[in-house]
């Protein structure tokens, strides 16, 4: 399960490094290397709800061995695409199988341990895991682009892929699931039409204005969608976000919190990426390395904060975790087209070491307090969560910024989005503290799932 995230994780930040170089090589403007991250987590997001279903129903061994298979096609696709538009349709490919890795293999870890403290453990091991592939992602993708090229970024996935499906196959339980678990087509495709609207206005918005016709109509259709999306939710026997599960606070604070996160986080390793490059003329290893401080933290803190999460509660790690990448982001306001590195130093150690203390508590919380018997949905909306936060960073801080080609405009970007970065980091620390729980021993539903499996009664 864990070689599961370690490949999305993997991917994720070796392409980063890569885009510079996929930019030059399709003639790809900075909107569309925006769509080439973007593409890949809007399905991502999209349907982590419905594999989470789907894997309730069907068994998560299924969904997990589907999601390399189609990381696989997606890959494949990728190492050989001609121009954007074909990259960022592979792209999207990779997005499903992603979305079924990020969170069947998850889901097998929770059910395979059943007691808190076990499961705050086990996902600390499964995030420490995960977080190895974060250092090697810019250090492989630098390589990669700096020797053969950008394509073998993606050709390096099928090897892993294939080396992995083995122990899945042989060693994890093909589980039964339950029957009563549906799937909501007509929510799932209306969450996704909200959220590539959504992208959409975003993108065009910073290449053409926010007035601009195609922002405004994509920001029009984002409004219907999502109305509808609500409108079906509320009516739907067995809704794709069960509405009834945000009334816990605790829930939604977990929920919110890591929107922003991967908000701030994969928005500035998108704009670092570019700065790196694009003002200071990095090499492609250069810059990869230069990134290293901001995921090594990962690897040290994850197991850590899976015990601590498990003996002192979630609100602790969480809170400071928010803290410190609030220091760390308004550290960028420092930052200029001719700093040194050892100015930027601090914000990636500090983004990195809260981005270690958060992740833990904030799954583990929206784990626990969801019915037992929807472990695999409380999984999908915090993944859904997350990734929605990680399109949206891209969408906005790309906005924020413009092309390298500008590099007072881009200085000026990267400042406002480190403070805008900064501010939502205290506002959401403020809400953990209030809202998480402080023992582990309190991070227990309190709903009957056989009275009210939904929480419709919330509604």
């Amino acid at each position: 399960m864990c070689v599961g995230l370690f490949l999305v994780q993997l991917d994720a930040t070796a392409v980063n490094v890569a885009l510079p170089a996929i930019g030059a090589d399709l003639h790809a403007s900075v909107s569309g290397l925006q769509w080439v991250v973007a593409g890949y987590l809007v399905p991502f997001a999209a349907l982590l709800l419905a594999v989470g279903t789907l894997g309730d129903r069907y068994g998560h061994r299924r969904v997990v061995i589907a999601g390399l298979l189609l990381f696989a096609a997606g890959s494949a696709a990728c190492a050989i695409a001609p121009n954007t538009g074909m990259l960022i349709a592979g792209r999207a490919v990779q997005g499903i199988g992603g979305a079924a890795l990020g969170t069947g293999t998850l889901a097998v870890i929770s059910l395979a341990y059943p007691q808190e403290r076990e499961r705050a453990k086990a996902i600390g091991i499964w995030f420490a895991v995960g977080g190895i592939a974060r250092p090697l992602g810019p250090l492989v993708g630098g390589l990669l682009v700096a020797g053969p090229g950008w394509r073998w970024v993606f050709l390096l996935n099928l090897p892993v892929i294939a080396a992995s499906l083995v122990p899945v196959l042989t060693q994890v339980p093909a589980g039964r699931g339950m029957a009563a678990a549906r799937l909501d087509v007509q929510g799932t495709a209306l969450g996704a039409l909200t959220l590539t609207s959504l992208m959409l206005a975003l993108i065009e918005g910073g290449s053409n204005g926010m007035d601009s016709p195609p922002a405004l109509a994509a920001i029009a259709a984002a409004v219907v969608f999502g109305w509808a999306f609500g409108r079906v939710e509320r009516r739907h026997p067995h809704p794709a976000l069960p509405l009834g599960l945000f009334r816990d606070r605790r829930f939604s604070t977990a929920n919110a919190a890591a929107v922003v996160v991967a908000l701030v986080h994969v928005g500035t390793v998108f704009l670092l990426a570019l700065y790196l490059q694009g003002i200071q003329q990095r090499a492609p290893l250069a810059a990869g390395a230069a990134l290293l401080p901001m995921f090594i933290p990962l690897i040290v803190l994850a197991p850590f904060t899976g015990r601590v999460t498990a003996r002192y509660g979630p609100r602790i790690p969480a809170t400071t975790g928010l803290v410190l990448g609030a220091t760390g982001t308004a550290l960028l306001t420092r930052v200029n087209a001719d700093s040194p590195y050892v100015i930027l130093l601090p914000t990636l150690v500090l983004l990195g070491t809260g981005l270690g203390l958060l992740t833990t508590p904030l799954v583990a919380t929206a784990i626990a307090t969801a019915p037992h018997n929807q472990a695999g949905l409380a999984i999908g909306i915090n993944n859904t969560a997350r990734q929605s936060g990680a399109a949206t960073g891209i969408a906005l801080f790309g906005t924020l910024t413009g092309s390298t080609t500008d590099p007072h405009q881009f200085m000026a970007g990267l400042h406002l989005a480190g403070i805008t970065a900064a501010t939502l980091y205290l506002l959401t620390a403020a809400a953990t503290a209030t809202f998480l729980p402080p023992r582990v021993s309190t991070v227990t539903s309190d709903r009957d799932p056989r009275r009210d499996p939904q929480g419709m009664s919330d509604l």
